[in-house]
């Protein structure tokens, strides 16, 4: 049964679900559910997934993780939980083999005649924001967690003259997304990676035109997401701008989500509850930013974007 909610009914169903998560059998039956769905959706899909791991599995990564790998980083310890199925979260050669195949089946249904695509006209639809609302081309990009470097690269075609750095707390990710920018042919990338926290990243104040984050706020903690948010001002020049683009808790798909689907949801994305609570737009304001911009980029994804005002 699909049902209709309202934020009052929002709650109880999260609630029930919630109650549904607490007990570790069915929490882990839930999660082996819906690996397995999104498995066999990338497969219909055309996208090989099993065949996409087997072939990075079989590298020798040495050459990658050593470069990017910072020895002395701690994970903070919301990190160190479960995420999308993986035991090991993200600290995990599996989680980096896979989520290029996870982004593309996830991103399917969309826009139904996307297909595979989706994913690909996802961050399309969030770059046009962006160039429609950035009077200039940046010059610096941040792009906090940066994952396997998806969303780097994405950047940096929209604006091949800016220098990125991706940040990540995964040096598996940060592999993945050496090894991926390597194989981009006939290039000039100007791209560095970062094994930092994304709250906390040891880059030079005023030192950035614009920070991106490009799904990463769904899966944070509110006080994480707030002291993000905090490290962006400091980071970014008077006049720069932070852009999130990520799920919309306002969207009528989420509202209308069968509850099997969000149980299986739920159980994979630990922080949710967090982020559909949060008031991102507030939070931009009482860190400095003016009041953001938010456009509904997907039918269900939004981008919020806020200047840093002049000091």
């Amino acid at each position: 049964m699909t049902v209709t909610l309202n934020k009052k009914t929002l709650g109880l169903a999260s609630r029930l679900v919630n109650g549904i998560l607490a007990i570790k059998p069915l929490a882990d039956f839930a999660k082996t559910r819906a690996r397995k769905m999104m498995i066999d959706r990338a497969e219909v899909l055309g996208v090989p997934w099993r065949k996409n791991v087997d072939e990075l599995s079989k590298r020798d990564w040495d050459l990658e993780w050593n470069t990017v790998v910072n020895p002395q980083l701690q994970p903070p310890d919301y990190y160190l939980t479960s995420f999308h199925a993986y035991p090991e979260g993200n600290l995990s050669w599996k989680a980096a083999w896979e989520v290029e195949s996870a982004a593309y089946a996830v991103h399917a249904k969309i826009w139904p005649e996307a297909g595979a695509k989706g994913d690909a006209a996802l961050r399309q639809s969030y770059h046009q924001v962006l160039q429609e609302q950035l009077s200039s081309p940046p010059q610096t990009i941040v792009d906090l967690g940066c994952g396997v470097g998806m969303s780097t690269l994405a950047l940096q075609n929209i604006y091949p003259q800016a220098h990125l750095t991706g940040v990540d707390l995964s040096a598996y990710f940060l592999a993945v997304a050496s090894y991926r920018a390597s194989q981009v042919q006939n290039s000039s990338l100007n791209i560095d990676w970062l094994n930092v926290a994304a709250e906390d990243t040891g880059l030079p104040a005023n030192s950035c035109d614009l920070v991106s984050a490009c799904l990463v706020f769904h899966e944070l903690p509110a006080i994480a997401a707030k002291k993000i948010i905090t490290e962006a001002r400091r980071i970014l020049r008077p006049g720069g701008h932070l852009a999130i683009m990520d799920m919309n808790p306002r969207s009528a798909i989420f509202a209308k989500m069968p509850p099997y689907i969000l149980t299986l949801l739920k159980s994979t994305e630990p922080y949710l509850d967090q982020y559909f609570d949060l008031d991102l737009a507030e939070t931009f304001v009482q860190s400095g930013f003016t009041r953001p911009l938010i456009t509904n980029n997907s039918p269900r994804h939004r981008t919020i974007i806020a200047r840093l005002a002049h000091e």
